[in-house]
């Protein structure tokens, strides 16, 4: 069934506190390659980059889009989720205060907009779901198709989408939701002048 574009955009005020941006992402991607004896050039045919710009995204140098960061993580057999792992003690409760909720920055290296994951759900191995808020600035696109196990439903905050799954274009705006198969090519992009939030909620723990 298609999803249908609603005409009542709303409005929807920004986030009230800034998120704590994992500042070591590149660290952590460097030491995750190392622990599986991987050389630069070798995890870079695996994604499909160069060893240069492979280098550049594990020393904090450049930021990886969505797509090449989900390509690097599934590489590396692992997940955002596994490489925080040892932030968080894993609790039946769990809650995240605005003012210090993680965060991780990916941007398209096209047009240098960035989309900021802002995490929802703690970081433990056995977490089944992974929640996020999406940010996107203007022009932000997530750099590509994604394919992967699982499935994914969203709720737009904040702006309008463009959501494209297995070559279908949806164009969202708040309070559209959508759901699909992780399995089927997906992306997305800002189409709004200003910024854009989607509330993502994806099974299993892909990022």
């Amino acid at each position: 069934m298609d999803i249908e574009h609603s005409e009542d955009i709303g409005t929807l005020a920004p986030a009230e506190s800034a998120p704590r941006t994992m500042s070591d992402l590149g660290t952590r991607l460097r030491e995750a390659r190392k622990a599986h004896k991987k050389t630069l050039r070798i995890l870079a045919e695996e994604v499909g980059c160069s060893p240069s710009m492979l280098s550049k995204i594990e020393n904090d140098q450049a930021t990886p889009s969505l797509r090449t960061l989900h390509r690097i993580l599934a590489a590396l057999d692992t997940s955002i989720v596994h490489l925080f792992a040892g932030d968080s003690a894993h609790e039946e409760i769990s809650v995240m205060r605005g003012e210090s909720r993680p965060a991780v920055k990916v941007s398209h290296t096209e047009n240098g907009a960035a989309i900021l994951l802002e995490r929802l759900t703690p970081t433990f191995p056995e977490l089944l779901l992974d929640a996020n808020i999406h940010t996107l600035e203007p022009g932000a696109d997530s750099g590509g198709d994604i394919q992967h196990a699982g499935q994914e439903v969203g709720y737009i905050l904040q702006g309008r989408v463009e959501l494209i799954v297995d070559g279908r274009s949806h164009f969202l705006a708040p309070g559209d939701s959508f759901f699909f198969a992780s399995n089927l090519p997906h992306r997305y992009r800002n189409i709004d002048p200003g910024v854009s939030r989607i509330l993502w909620v994806a099974t299993p723990a892909t990022f």
